[in-house]
């Protein structure tokens, strides 16, 4: 029987400098995409797939982050007093409860793999998940609910993947395919941003991983790689290069880089139509605000 996915690491602790000057006080990661702080997704998600213990990699100046997941007590009684449960009810459900939330601070930016490999004592000797809330993903299925099913029946460690255009292959660490076998393939190793020619293949990975304990024991041995930080798609690499038991997964849904300014717009156009409550006044809005080049021309 294979090990539940029970652990989810999210990696924060970066400055959001494309962000400034809002994330000079406000943390990237809970600037909001309508009326959801980023983080929120990613929780969400996470909730969806079964996740029960959540660690975050943080840094200084990131106390917004974590009061945001605690209770607020004279706000829930004002909340009460005016009779607006159904807030109630939302505010709720973003208090995380004791001992479910862990924080660990990523002193140097240091790259991904190595803020993944500062949870290591909390990992232990099990499978665990890494979600990247700059990318949200919008599907029927939650992403990583899909890649916890698909986990069940193959294990090791699985990648979500898209396919992106060549020319973009700089922006992305791009799978190198052994073996397609549909919403699976097997892979042969990772190259992190290629030149287009160099490209293995037009799969990118993208915010989502289920990695085996081997992966921290990998990182324990990478010196700095592209962009002189520790990358977690060396020691993925490095894991291919041990066994055969690494996976890109072809999950259906959208994805949006809300660590852009223009994904992030873009998300929330996508996020704000597909709310029942704005979608009328919202989508009639945008259709004048399409109207007046045409008019002009």
């Amino acid at each position: 029987m294979r090990s539940r996915i029970s652990k989810a690491i999210f990696p924060v602790a970066g400055l959001g400098t494309r962000f400034l000057p809002a994330t000079k006080s406000v943390p990237k990661e809970i600037m909001t995409l309508v009326d959801r702080p980023l983080i929120q997704y990613a929780i969400d998600e996470a909730r969806a797939a079964g996740i029960k213990e959540f660690i975050f990699v943080t840094s200084r100046g990131k106390s917004a982050l974590e009061d945001y997941f605690d209770s607020a007590p004279q706000l829930e009684q004002e909340l009460k007093r005016k009779g607006k449960d159904d807030l109630l009810e939302i505010l709720r459900s973003t208090t995380m409860d004791s001992g479910a939330i862990a924080y660990i601070r990523q002193q140097k930016p240091m790259g991904l793999g190595h803020a993944v490999w500062c949870a290591r004592r909390l990992i232990g000797d099990e499978p665990f998940a890494v979600i990247l809330p700059d990318d949200v993903i919008a599907a029927e299925k939650p992403c990583l609910q899909q890649m916890v099913e698909a986990h069940a029946e193959v294990g090791g460690n699985m990648v979500a993947a898209m396919e992106v255009p060549t020319a973009k292959a700089a922006s992305y660490g791009l799978l190198d395919v052994a073996e397609d076998m549909g919403a699976l393939v097997r892979m042969r190793g990772m190259v992190e941003k290629p030149q287009p020619e160099d490209a293995p293949s037009n799969l990118a990975a993208i915010g989502r991983y289920i990695l085996t304990p081997s992966i921290m024991r990998n990182l324990n041995r990478i010196k700095s790689g592209a962009g002189g930080e520790i990358q977690l798609t060396d020691a993925i690499a490095e894991e291919v290069r041990r066994s055969d038991n690494v996976y890109g997964y072809r999950f259906r849904g959208q994805r949006f880089d809300c660590g852009s300014k223009a994904g992030f717009l873009q998300a929330t156009v996508a996020f704000g139509l597909a709310r029942d409550d704005l979608c009328e006044e919202f989508g009639e809005y945008l259709r004048d605000m399409m109207a007046i080049p045409a008019a002009a021309q």
